[in-house]
């Protein structure tokens, strides 16, 4: 719904640095179409005396003017023609974004084991039998068993471990539960159970 009159920020051009306000931007604005050196000059002081106001509890830092003026260097697009107190070359570093991080998006068929789990599947389906294979099955197991009791809230099925271990490693691995002994679970660290609490 739109009312006349009524200036949502939803609308409204995004701040370059939202810290400082649009009012502020608004100001940087102004001075960059100033007529005169002069004048950007003397506006520009009076912005960076309001910039330094608003956060008073940054002076202690050694380089806290010169970000000051970085930032409004940065608030004009670097477009203020004035002469700057400080070397502002490096407020450019400021304002570049820095690349998105890779997240691994790999699929795996379930979910409640996580990747390193299936990571392991893909390393017994290669190992000879032995004793390293031995032990690394009975790691594996249980750590299974341990995140099928976190994401069932309190139910892990040993047949399902086994039918799970197998499954995911074509077959290599036959846990037989029947000589298996999985690690005791610590109870006292289960999950809580969701919901509301019944009135007395």
């Amino acid at each position: 719904m739109n009312i006349e009159g009524l200036d949502y920020n939803t609308q409204r051009e995004q701040l370059v640095l939202p810290e400082y306000g649009r009012e502020v931007q608004k100001m940087v604005d102004h001075a960059v179409g100033l007529p005169s050196k002069e004048e950007r000059q003397h506006c520009a002081e009076t912005i960076v005396a309001i910039m330094d106001r608003m956060f008073p509890q940054n002076r202690e830092n050694p380089d806290y003017k010169q970000k000051l003026w970085d930032h409004l260097a940065i608030m004009s697009n670097f477009q203020l023609d004035i002469d700057w107190p400080f070397d502002i070359s490096g407020a450019a570093k400021i304002a570049t974004k820095p690349e998105p991080l890779d997240y691994p998006m790999s699929q795996i068929p379930v979910r409640h084991y996580g990747k390193m789990i299936f990571e392991l599947f893909e390393q017994l389906k290669t190992m000879p039998p032995g004793e390293e294979r031995d032990e690394l099955v009975r790691e594996t197991a249980n750590q299974m068993k341990r995140n099928l009791y976190q994401w069932s809230q309190g139910s892990a099925d040993d047949e399902k471990i086994a039918s799970d271990l197998a499954r995911f490693t074509d077959g290599r691995i036959q846990l037989d539960i029947d000589s298996f002994v999985f690690d005791k679970l610590d109870f006292s660290q289960a999950p809580q159970q969701s919901g509301k609490k019944k009135r007395r």
